[in-house]
């Protein structure tokens, strides 16, 4: 049985990746004829980061559609087959109410909302930097997101307890609710964040995404497994195009898909103290720009980073991109492992 699930793992990541590798020329294709173009900050509004990316302007945008969109057309079309074939087809559907109905459904919510806002920012429609959603909007949208989620989490899934890495399952009650909030916020702003080099979160987010697969797995969560290893399948395509220099970028499309559904993931198999370290690149780019936001506003507009999120800061004192997003790799691989390691330990 054990055997059997792992095989079936591995073969609907590799369907990801293939499929994922296929569809997207055509969709870069796509979104060179509509001119579906990156718009960078101007001088004025980020100096920093315009010098150092201006040459990027026009680069296409909205690559993440590949990521999420081959996750909702194999679990469409695996659902098809098993429902009309059944027999060889029903181990491939990994859509199963209890453990993926909820990830999604966020993957897809997540995904057109990002979608609408790149098409914005293509567009320079707006009141964004570079036009797309206001920061607060997309914030906003995130909290209306999280509420819904924490709802249906707390009211319909009955979850009310947090898993502390050698405590156990300990009941919080309603504190529940506020918690899931958090945590789905705080991932998506993150992955919004970290989003800024070629490659950067695509990497980041494999990771993060092969550790929950383990996870789902050990927890005998053969479905979410099977979700979790169809999107790292379809983020390894993706990196295929968008390692340096890229050929595309993820956009909001992506990374607000990536970033939701990372935190359903957490939530749903109760690994939310280890979300830091599955995530933790996303946590130290958080942290970077909250940092400095708070020193400018209270020491008068001094910066500790000359630019944030951080990566700008390396890339400002020098560092090639392709340099830092190969280092931040690493870290998130190391972090990872050492949050699986927790989990095993915990678990006994």
């Amino acid at each position: 049985m054990i055997l059997e699930q792992a095989i079936r793992i591995i073969l609907l990541a590799t369907a990801g990746f293939v499929v994922a590798l296929i569809f997207t020329p055509i969709w870069l294709k796509f979104l060179g004829k509509i001119g579906f173009g990156k718009q960078i900050r101007t001088s004025e509004e980020a100096p920093v980061y315009s010098a150092l990316h201006s040459k990027k302007e026009g680069t296409p945008n909205g690559g993440g559609v590949i990521i999420w969109g081959t996750v909702v057309f194999l679990a469409i079309l695996f659902f098809i087959l098993h429902y009309f074939f059944d027999g060889f087809w029903k181990d491939f559907n990994f859509i199963n109410r209890a453990e993926t109905y909820l990830p999604l459904a966020a993957l897809i919510i997540a995904g057109i909302i990002g979608l609408l806002d790149d098409w914005m920012g293509a567009r320079r429609i707006g009141g964004g930097k570079g036009g797309g959603l206001k920061v607060r909007h997309k914030l906003f949208l995130y909290f209306l997101i999280s509420l819904v989620g924490a709802w249906w989490f707390y009211f319909k899934l009955e979850f009310n307890t947090l898993n502390v890495p050698f405590l156990g399952a300990i009941s919080i009650g309603p504190w529940y609710i506020p918690l899931f909030m958090f945590v789905i916020i705080a991932t998506a702003f993150s992955a919004n964040e970290t989003d800024g080099l070629d490659g950067l979160l695509g990497g980041v987010s494999l990771f993060a995404f092969i550790s929950f697969a383990a996870v789902a797995f050990v927890l005998g969560r053969y479905d979410l497994a099977a979700f979790a290893a169809v999107l790292v399948g379809s983020l390894l395509a993706f990196l295929w195009f968008n390692i340096y220099p890229a050929r595309f970028f993820m956009g909001d499309t992506g990374s607000m898909a990536l970033g939701i559904t990372m935190g359903i993931i957490a939530m749903l198999t109760n690994t939310t103290l280890l979300l830091p370290l599955f995530g933790l690149i996303l946590v130290v780019e958080s942290l970077s720009v909250i940092t400095q936001l708070i020193s400018k506003k209270l020491r008068n507009g001094k910066k500790i980073f000359l630019s944030s999120p951080i990566h700008h800061h390396f890339e400002a004192i020098g560092w090639h991109e392709s340099r830092i997003t190969m280092r931040f790799w690493i870290i998130s691989a190391i972090a990872s492992a050492l949050g699986l390691v927790i989990f095993f330990l915990t678990r006994g």
